[in-house]
């Protein structure tokens, strides 16, 4: 069994920010893709000087369970073959969906390891995944949109914030949205971890999964989950010890959860008896439009602001 690294205070190894001319590789770690979504979404990173290339199986679909993209060896074959490609400076998951639990155990973390950092994106299902790069590799990554995403190819901001934040990534270190407010107040100074609430939920007890949150940052947010289901989740949280300790946490969207006051409510309760800050709906996640969020750096949480300041930024200067 690999040996977990923990998460420094001062954050995770930051992968190198991109330059025009790099190369990055689209990967379908999880559903099936839609290919006109995906000529679309690789339209746009090509537009912005990337050279992009996707991998062998990202059209595929499991031969019986329809709802994965592929078999679970050739999902992770592709993901370690672009990892442990020279020429490639990122890894852009094509959508979400469901099949990441399924593939993680079989990537090969010793050889993943040993070659030099480069970026992840993805969000949702993909939760697995900056997980396990963040306990297993010790590197930082990007909570942000997948090409083929609806958000990516249809909203101007999703897609210019995550350009920015992958070329330059000094001017994305300020985050907030329209609908920032305090659930409760205060600030704290932590490193950023999460992702979709039910996806971490589902890594707890595994080998991906850390002990707990304690000293993080922790942004949350998920789709299509109902009121008493996201407190059935937050409630393992609490029972398996995830939140001990966190430092604060940033809220993010809840499309198709019910009535947003019902949600607040349900967030509230379940998160305010542990006494830190909680910023409600920074603006990420499955919204129509939503901001890249680095994990595994160190960040500023200040609820009564409505805004989550990087102490660095997200990847480091080439």
């Amino acid at each position: 069994m690999d040996q977990h690294p923990t998460t420094p205070a001062r954050g995770l190894t930051r992968p190198p920010q991109l330059r025009p001319g790099d190369h990055v590789v689209v990967v379908a770690p999880s559903g099936p893709i839609d290919p006109e979504r995906l000529a679309a979404g690789t339209a746009i990173l090509r537009s912005w000087g990337l050279r992009v290339t996707a991998a062998p199986h990202v059209l595929d679909t499991h031969p019986t369970l329809g709802y994965l993209a592929g078999t679970d060896a050739d999902r992770a074959a592709d993901l370690r073959d672009a990892w442990l490609d020279p020429t490639v400076h990122a890894v852009v998951c094509a959508r979400g969906g469901y099949g990441v639990h399924r593939v993680v155990d079989l990537l090969d973390w010793p050889a993943l390891r040993r070659v030099p950092p480069k970026v992840l994106i993805g969000f949702s299902d993909v939760s697995s995944l900056h997980e396990a790069f963040a306990q297993r590799l010790g590197l930082a990554t990007l909570y942000g949109p997948m090409c083929a995403a609806a958000s990516f190819i249809e909203d101007g901001p999703t897609a210019e914030h995550l350009r920015r934040t992958l070329f330059d990534p000094a001017a994305t270190t300020v985050l907030t949205g329209p609908a920032a407010a305090p659930l409760v107040p205060g600030r704290a100074r932590g490193v950023t971890a999460g992702g979709c609430v039910h996806v971490l939920a589902a890594e707890r007890g595994t080998p991906a999964a850390r002990p707990s949150f304690a000293g993080s940052i922790l942004i949350l947010e998920d789709v299509n989950e109902h009121p008493y289901q996201l407190d059935r989740l937050l409630t393992q949280f609490l029972r398996s010890g995830a939140l001990d300790g966190v430092a604060g946490i940033a809220l993010g969207s809840w499309e198709g959860c019910g009535r947003p006051d019902r949600v607040r409510e349900v967030m509230l309760d379940r998160l305010g008896p542990l006494g830190v800050p909680v910023l409600w709906e920074l603006g990420f996640g499955h919204c129509p439009s939503t901001l890249t969020v680095p994990l595994g750096v160190p960040a500023v949480l200040d609820a009564d602001a409505g805004t989550l300041t990087l102490e660095m930024p997200a990847l480091a200067a080439r």
